[in-house]
């Protein structure tokens, strides 16, 4: 019995001592340190990587609010120290993201943690001259060796874009500056093969779908025999430039003006009605415009709608007034003994455009329109609203 008792004392020590030395042996390390992004300011959310080069491991730790870090218990070896930027925790591994610096060869040791700070300010500046030097051909060897391996194809790439973007902007620029000089000269098949081309190069560009949907109007209007489906073209283009900047009022003004020769009248109104809206100022011009596009396809209710809407939205629009005093005389009745009976606000709409413009291109015909209604006024016009002096006593 003595002896069992001695053998698991005897057991019982050996494991201690085991145990002992075991905790001897795990002899560890750490790495602390502080992140500085690019504006100065310490950066939250940065993956420090520490990746252990004389046996494998790999640890990780994201840095504070304050840009601090710290990693302890690390077996003393070797390690490089990488900061990702953007990167997400999966897995067990960083995934994404940027690394944005790196330090090789940190040794560990008990004690006090080895410091490793990054601060991307001086880098930046570094990448930022770097960048420049390679877009104006002055990149020299010594600052492509400097550059880290990541630095260095990330800066390839974005040369390869440039120049590939600088040549599309240019063969783009090309198209529609030829498409601004055949528009300019009424040339609208150039025009359209022009804007069209930069449309494809560029579908995102508003201002080349409106110069594309006026090329296809015009080209409309100088091929009676196709204008129907050249007019739906400038329309579909319209729609694609109103889409990309629906806040430009100029555009629903043209694309309205573009529905009317379509004999669209109802959406017009409504393209109309939207630009006013945008651009409350020039409601009065939007809605003249349509007006004067009813009046030449001979479609005068409409067009008296519109001058009436102009007159509402802008009671100094001269031009507004009197073609509304136009469509007015045309609903005029005349009687028996010859005298013309025109309906009401119609002697007012061409006093009105001779009060804005005395001497306006339409100033002498509303003067005898005036006349023919056989009105007070003489064709020399008087301001209906002056106070008559009194008559002198005798």
């Amino acid at each position: 019995m003595l002896q069992r008792a001695i053998v698991r004392r005897v057991l019982g020590m050996a494991g201690l001592a085991a145990l002992t030395m075991g905790v001897a042996l795990a002899q560890t390390g750490a790495i602390a340190g502080k992140v500085i992004g690019e504006d100065g300011q310490p950066m939250k959310g940065a993956w420090i990587v520490i990746t252990r080069t004389d046996i494998k491991g790999d640890y990780m730790v994201e840095s504070n609010k304050k840009g601090e870090y710290f990693h302890a218990g690390l077996p003393l070896g070797t390690y490089n120290v990488q900061c990702n930027v953007g990167g997400k925790k999966t897995k067990g591994k960083i995934e994404g993201g940027q690394v944005v610096d790196q330090m090789n060869g940190v040794r560990t040791r008990l004690g006090d943690p080895v410091e490793v700070n990054f601060s991307l300010v001086e880098r930046a500046a570094k990448q930022k001259a770097m960048q420049k030097a390679a877009e104006t051909g002055q990149l020299t060897a010594e600052m492509s060796r400097e550059m880290s391996k990541e630095d260095r194809e990330r800066l390839e790439k974005q040369m390869k874009e440039r120049a590939a973007a600088m040549a599309k902007n240019k063969e783009l620029n090309d198209a529609f500056n030829a498409g601004m000089t055949a528009l300019s000269a009424k040339n609208w098949d150039e025009a359209v093969t022009q804007f069209a081309k930069a449309s494809e190069m560029d579908p995102k560009q508003h201002v080349i779908w409106a110069n594309l949907a006026e090329s296809y109007i015009g080209q409309a209007g100088a091929k009676p025999a196709e204008a129907q489906p050249l007019t739906e073209k400038g329309l579909e283009a319209w729609a694609k430039a109103i889409e990309l900047k629906p806040d430009a009022p100029e555009y629903h003004n043209n694309y309205a003006l573009a529905l009317a020769k379509a004999k669209k009248y109802t959406e017009a109104e409504a393209e109309l009605t939207k630009a006013a809206q945008l651009d409350p100022p020039k409601a009065g011009t939007y809605f003249y415009n349509l007006g004067a596009v009813l009046t030449n396809i001979g479609q005068l209710e409409p067009a008296g709608s519109a001058f009436k809407k102009a007159i509402e939205a802008d009671p100094s629009h001269a031009d507004a007034q009197y073609q509304y005093g136009i469509y007015l005389m045309s609903k005029a009745t005349t009687t028996a003994d010859g005298k013309v009976i025109p309906p009401d606000g119609t002697l007012q709409a061409f006093q009105k455009y001779i009060e804005l413009k005395p001497t306006g291109p339409f100033a002498d015909s509303a003067k005898g329109m005036i006349q023919m209604m056989d009105s007070t006024l003489s064709t020399s016009y008087q301001n209906p609203d002056a106070k008559k002096s009194p008559k002198k006593k005798k």
